[in-house]
């Protein structure tokens, strides 16, 4: 069964963006890569029953980084009392060049915050999201998100250090 006519363009966007939603969504994970492909999935169920809006949206993919982000926040709060957390992680796939400790270091960092704090670090310095986009995808107010932010890099200086170039010397 292909794709209708109403579904056109969703194969396309899909291959497009799905390696930078996995890449967004380990990093949310804290390097649960078996998770993050399960949030990936589920968000491109989400776009897919949304295709024809999503399709003439301004922008297709913050939508889609808008989804994905929900769908973790959602998970976390509905995750079971009988799930552990990890400090062991997998190397990521395609992250071959670079230092695996420091990736590692920097992931169970991450993985230390909360859900929240964590996605508010994701937002605005992976996705690179101002703060008033931060603050829609959340749900929250521009001062939630600042207040957030404050907190959240705080907590990685006291777990990293001030100088995170000590890690990559390592």
């Amino acid at each position: 069964m292909g794709l209708g006519r109403a579904d056109n363009g969703y194969a396309e966007f899909a291959a497009a963006r799905a390696g930078h939603l996995y890449r967004s969504a380990c990093l949310l994970t804290a390097g649960d890569t078996h998770l993050a492909e399960d949030l990936v999935q589920e968000t491109f169920g989400r776009l897919y029953v949304r295709w024809g809006r999503v399709a003439r949206a301004e922008n297709p993919a913050g939508y889609a980084q808008t989804v994905l982000t929900r769908t973790f926040l959602a998970h976390q709060r509905r995750r079971s009392s009988t799930e552990r957390s990890t400090d062991v992680f997998p190397d990521l796939p395609g992250a071959e060049g670079g230092d695996a400790s420091l990736r590692l270091t920097l992931l169970a960092a991450l993985a230390l915050l909360p859900a929240k704090d964590r996605a508010v670090v994701v937002l605005r310095y992976w996705e690179d999201r101002s703060i008033e986009e931060t603050a829609d995808v959340l749900n929250a107010s521009s001062a939630a998100v600042r207040t957030r932010c404050v907190r959240a890099l705080a907590r990685l200086r006291e777990l990293l250090g001030e100088d995170l170039g000590e890690y990559a010397r390592s």
